[in-house]
């Protein structure tokens, strides 16, 4: 074979040729209801106007308040779990670069040069002079290069590229937790510091009416029994303040995890009453936006990699072919390595066909048992989606009327513990009435904190179902 044979040989094996095996990739249908739920517990469902779509909605325009948006903004700056899931990222791209190059073929350069002496006794001459041989190289070659021709490396390289936008997807999914979860924390130590300012005031007014009542018992007004009631809304007044001191420490503990540095005071809330709401948002007419959220992409994307996975194992059934080959210069001395004459090649096809090996059935039956799994891991997560964002318009559409029912109930347990008290300081009434006023109100007020809470985290959670949170 001369020189330009094998050029053109090395030539059409570089072509594009072949074709893969992987069966074509259908969407599964999203086993969800096509619209959100409706019923008493949810809103009536309105075009979205004027309320913005969550994807479209950066954190840093849905969460208003400007402490909560520097506290969220140092912690996707030194989150640990945020950064391996960045780094996460960055390995699966090298590793979709490396399954890409295998594609091309890979060229070496080799250089030779070898001394040998060999003894005249050798060649069966007992008085000769030993021989002495010199062989020098330089070759540029293909070292067994594999040709594409039925789409298994193909198939391998769109596997690595759907688990690296797989692994991107869970970059994004986990910032939009991030987000959401800072903010949770930063809403809850809101709300602990204003039932601990509760707390505070409420004890003020029962050593107050302790004070009191152990004036009149000093006087003869009062009996024993009323003194220990009311001993006992003291102590259990301070109960309270520790236990809420406790959990404001606990709180500044998880923020400053998952900000990855102590947050500063001055980005701590003051109490619930200081925190500007997040922005209202919409959840749109139907449930198909949650095809968009990153984790339900990420399951997607997955589920492409096991579907192209299917076209590998099904060329191992297929002839495997591969090319070595080199060209260059040779000469047995050093002096003549690259003049006229020298030039050498080498070309080594091969082919394997294979026969019988059971293996590959099996690794066949194995990677479509696994395109099932990665089926039913993307339902799975569809439903997932679908259910957290029900939940969350179903807290939606009734936490408004529990928390004007709870101020209702707090105003009215107020007028109650008002006239008790006035009707014991009268003489009308026993301190009981009193006690079971107080009780009473303090539990209506802190339940208010708790419902307020509730609305504010559950604006939260709705944004982070709908995949908003990891945009910019």
């Amino acid at each position: 074979m001369n020189k330009n044979t094998f050029l053109l040989l090395v030539a059409i094996a570089l072509l594009p040729a072949g074709c893969t095996l992987a069966p074509k990739y259908t969407r599964p249908n999203a086993p969800v209801p096509p619209g959100w739920p409706t019923g008493t517990a949810y809103q009536p469902i309105q075009p979205a106007d004027n309320a913005p779509d969550a994807r479209q909605l950066p954190w840093r325009q849905f969460f208003t308040d400007e402490k909560l948006q520097q506290v969220i903004a140092l912690a996707l700056t030194n989150n640990r779990d945020l950064r391996v899931a960045a780094l996460n990222v960055e390995v699966a791209r090298a590793q979709y670069g490396i399954q890409r190059g295998a594609l091309a073929p890979t060229l070496n350069v080799t250089g030779l040069a070898s001394r040998q002496r060999i003894p005249a006794s050798f060649f069966g001459q007992s008085g000769g002079s030993a021989i002495d041989i010199e062989q020098d190289s330089v070759n540029l070659g293909i070292a067994s290069w594999e040709i594409d021709f039925f789409g298994r490396i193909r198939s391998l390289k769109d596997q690595a590229l759907a688990q690296y936008l797989a692994t991107e997807q869970a970059r994004r999914s986990a910032q939009i937790l991030l987000v959401s979860s800072v903010a949770n924390a930063w809403l809850a130590l809101a709300a602990d510091r204003e039932s601990l300012a509760l707390a505070q005031i409420t004890l003020a007014a029962q050593q107050g009416t302790f004070n009191m009542i152990q004036r009149r018992y000093d006087l003869g007004l009062a009996a024993d029994l009323d003194v220990q009631r009311a001993q006992t809304q003291v102590d259990g007044a301070r109960r309270d303040i520790a236990s809420f001191q406790q959990l404001i420490a606990q709180d500044v503990n998880a923020l400053n995890l998952l900000a990855g540095s102590p947050v500063p005071g001055e980005f701590l809330p003051a109490g619930l009453e200081s925190v500007v709401p997040p922005q209202e948002i919409s959840a749109g007419l139907s449930s198909e936006v949650l095809l968009l959220r990153p984790d339900v992409l990420q399951a997607e994307a997955l589920l492409k990699a096991a579907n192209a996975n299917i076209g590998a194992a099904r060329a191992a059934f297929f002839p495997q072919i591969s090319l070595t080959a080199a060209l260059g210069t040779g000469s047995g001395e050093l002096s003549g390595l690259f003049k006229s004459g020298s030039g050498t090649w080498m070309y080594a096809p091969q082919i394997v066909l294979p026969i019988f090996d059971a293996r590959t059935w099996s690794a066949n039956k194995a990677v479509k048992v696994q395109r099932d799994i990665a089926v039913t891991q993307y339902e799975k997560a569809i439903q997932s989606a679908f259910r957290e964002v029900a939940d969350a318009l179903a807290i939606r559409g009734t936490v408004d009327h529990q928390v004007q029912a709870q101020q209702s109930l707090v105003q009215a347990v107020a007028e109650t513990y008002r006239l008790s008290n006035s009707r014991y300081n009268m003489g009308i009434d026993s301190y009981l009435s009193v006690l079971d006023a107080q009780r009473s109100l303090y539990a209506a007020q802190q339940g208010l904190f708790s419902l307020h809470l509730a609305k504010l985290a559950n604006q939260v959670t709705l944004y982070a179902a709908l995949g908003g949170g990891w945009q910019k």
